[in-house]
């Protein structure tokens, strides 16, 4: 049914450039604005390492996504859904048209959350960095040329979705191996990158005149989302939301072997940070709040987790992963900001929060504290 749909308002969007008399794009309902679709978004959950895997869904060992799997997310107390996707990989390298095939798959699982009633954010991941790692002058024509292509065939296939579904134009843009602060070329690249976006799935018209898209700081950095990010413009007023992702301190969340196996104030008397403190996060977060929220641009935290290494096998470790996980999660609800785990599907040395095979859960303890700050 909902693929009938579909095509039923492709064609419908497309008769006033065939001349026919009475119709209007207007004949669209205009949907909810960012902050009316923020409110019910919940808590989140990524789809991590499965459709921005450019050899295929299953390439990066994940089985093939089910609808028990999202049955079972949605079951848990999770209200969004994130889906890192690819799409470079499966167009065509002259005309840029995307594989028919991807994007019928790539809808069967967005239908599995939206039939659910779960909001879906659907990016343009890191696919093998074409628009990720060229915040370049020397790229800009080129990589701008795929994303209008690509945005424009994307929003026109999902024109009949609702307010549900959120696009989001990029990921994690920055220069290949250099994490540090942008330089004006960088910045100006990105934010063109970002204005593409937002141009290309307008133009589609429809519900996409006034869908919520969502735009990244550079490299979903919160210090660069304060002191670099400026909005694209946007025909549709109050329909924009930022991204940033959270991963600090790293020599804790991500760093394997860790350098630090603790984090946070009951753990003060083992080995833990000196920065990337409760007070530090909580600081920039208040800061996130004063200059988007409280101005009506709602923010997304759209990754953020602590890997599970197999050699932090003492509860106490355990239990320091966790009091992360609910107290940035908890933090994040308290200003506003949406909380999206980031989940690759390994339960080893991973982010599991599910096993992918079974629609288990695969990780009790983070879950729980993941849900208990909601």
């Amino acid at each position: 049914m909902a693929f009938l749909m579909k095509d039923h308002f492709h064609k419908l969007r497309w008769l006033p450039f065939m001349a026919i008399s009475g119709f209007s794009i207007s004949a669209f309902a205009e949907l909810p604005t960012a902050s009316e679709v923020a409110k019910d978004m919940g808590l989140g959950w990524n789809l991590g390492n499965s459709l921005e895997a450019p050899g295929g869904e299953t390439q990066w060992g994940n089985p093939p996504v089910t609808p028990e799997l999202i049955a079972a997310v949605k079951t848990a107390g999770f209200d969004t859904i994130r889906i890192p996707c690819a799409w470079n990989s499966y167009a065509d390298s002259e005309t840029h048209v995307i594989d028919p095939k991807w994007l019928t798959r790539v809808r069967e699982i967005v239908d599995f959350a939206l039939d659910r009633d779960m909001f879906v954010i659907l990016n343009s991941h890191w696919d093998e960095g074409w628009l990720e790692n060229h915040p370049f002058y020397k790229d800009q024509v080129q990589v701008n040329l795929k994303q209008k292509a690509y945005w424009t065939q994307i929003a026109d296939y999902f024109s009949d979705c609702g307010e549900r579904l959120l696009f989001a134009g990029t990921n994690e843009v920055h220069e290949h191996n250099n994490y540090g602060a942008p330089s004006e070329e960088n910045v100006r690249v990105h934010e063109s990158y970002l204005q593409t976006f937002v141009d290309a799935v307008r133009k589609t018209g429809g519900n996409n005149a006034t869908r919520t898209l969502i735009v990244q700081s550079y490299n979903t950095n919160i210090i660069f989302a304060l002191e670099f990010l400026t909005l694209p413009k946007d025909p549709a007023p109050n329909r924009l939301m930022v991204e940033i992702h959270h991963y600090d301190p790293y020599q804790f969340t991500l760093s394997t072997p860790t350098q630090f196996p603790y984090w946070g104030q009951p753990y003060t008397d083992e080995n833990t940070p000196n920065w990337a403190t409760e007070e530090s996060i909580r600081e920039k977060f208040l800061k996130l709040k004063a200059k988007w929220m409280d101005q009506g641009i709602p923010v997304i935290m759209g990754e953020y987790g602590v890997v599970s290494r197999s050699e932090l096998n003492d509860q106490r470790q355990i239990d320091s992963r966790n009091y992360w996980l609910k107290f940035n999660t908890a933090l994040a609800l308290e200003c506003g900001v949406i909380p999206v785990i980031w989940d690759n599907g390994a339960v080893y040395n991973g982010f599991a929060l599910f096993d992918r095979e079974t629609a288990d859960v695969a990780d009790p303890s983070a879950l729980q504290a993941v849900i208990e700050a909601n």
